[in-house]
């Protein structure tokens, strides 16, 4: 009899055991999941996109005048709020002479060019010009890329991005 319970009790332990280490790391995290949430001038929320496990978000855009995609790629920050931290474009003079950027420009996947910024940049809210002519486009880890642009009007064409966290 003795030896029936001895299984019992060592899987017990274990399962408590196991519990307890998911909830420690839990606890040592102190994050929920975080979300990048889009809304307009009046406040109302346009669109919240949960973020994937990178914990970072990016704004992809037509630049005006080399008519090319650029993308600013955002990272989440302990506190919620999210920093710049990486700059990219098709045309490496995107990079050169329309950002501050801290070192030369370097290849990355074919047909595009990437840089860090030149300054640190930490925000709680950002807010753009989603205008037909920029095309600026949300792209989140796990969720198609959504089109800022088409949210608004053109006669008010300010989002404001900002990211939450569950509890």
């Amino acid at each position: 009899m003795k030896d029936r319970w001895r299984g019992r009790r060592t899987g017990l332990t274990l399962v408590v055991a196991l519990t307890w280490g998911v909830i420690a790391a839990s606890l040592v995290s102190g994050r929920g999941q975080a979300a990048v949430v889009v809304s307009d001038d009046a406040g109302r929320v346009l669109a919240r996109l949960s973020l994937g496990k990178d914990d970072a978000f990016s704004l992809r855009y037509r630049n005006s005048l080399y008519g090319t995609s650029a993308e600013e790629r955002f990272v989440i920050m302990g506190d919620g709020r999210f920093r710049l931290d990486e700059l990219v474009a098709e045309q490496v003079a995107v990079l050169e002479e329309y950002y501050a950027v801290s070192e030369g420009p370097t290849r990355a996947a074919p047909g595009s060019w990437r840089a860090p910024p030149a300054y640190t940049l930490e925000l709680d809210r950002l807010t753009v010009a989603a205008t037909d002519l920029g095309r600026r486009t949300l792209l989140v880890e796990g969720h198609r890329p959504l089109a800022l642009w088409r949210l608004v009007d053109d006669a008010a064409p300010s989002v404001h991005l900002t990211v939450e966290r569950a509890p």
